[in-house]
């Protein structure tokens, strides 16, 4: 698979298990990848709710673009490296260190173009599991 694959928008829909507040909060929204200068620019916005609060609206921003060896390189929206993934690998994994908190992310790609991303973000004040899961938007 290639960077260019991810191109397009995607209807997006996440689960974040919140284990230290001891509760579950929904997101949906879309996810839209764009042509930039050094790769693809990733634009998520949605409506994330938790059960003990009013919707509130969410978005993040990245870079996503060719790494070495055939992978993807993910860089925060102001250029800082995020972390980098194998998608052609069977479980493509990967980790990123903001002591002292530890991000893993692990990848799944075997039902493209549906594919999902499950984070597990633990550190002293966080301990949450984030599961997202992607499709194209016209499907």
């Amino acid at each position: 698979m290639r960077l260019s694959s991810f191109a397009g928008v995607w209807r997006l829909e996440r689960v974040i298990e919140d284990a230290r507040a001891g509760r579950i909060g929904r997101l949906t929204g879309e996810a839209r990848f764009t042509a930039a200068a050094d790769g693809l620019a990733y634009a998520e916005t949605g409506t994330l709710a938790f059960p003990d609060g009013p919707p509130m609206q969410a978005s993040r921003r990245y870079l996503w673009r060719e790494g070495g060896a055939g992978g993807i390189d993910v860089l925060f929206d102001d250029g800082r490296f995020f972390h980098s993934f194998d998608p052609d690998a069977p479980t493509p994994t990967a980790a990123h260190d903001c002591p002292p908190d530890s991000y893993r992310v692990s990848y799944d790609f075997a039902a493209w173009p549906l594919w999902r991303a499950e984070w597990r973000v633990s550190g002293p004040r966080k301990d949450y599991t984030m599961f997202s899961r992607y499709r194209p938007f016209a499907a």
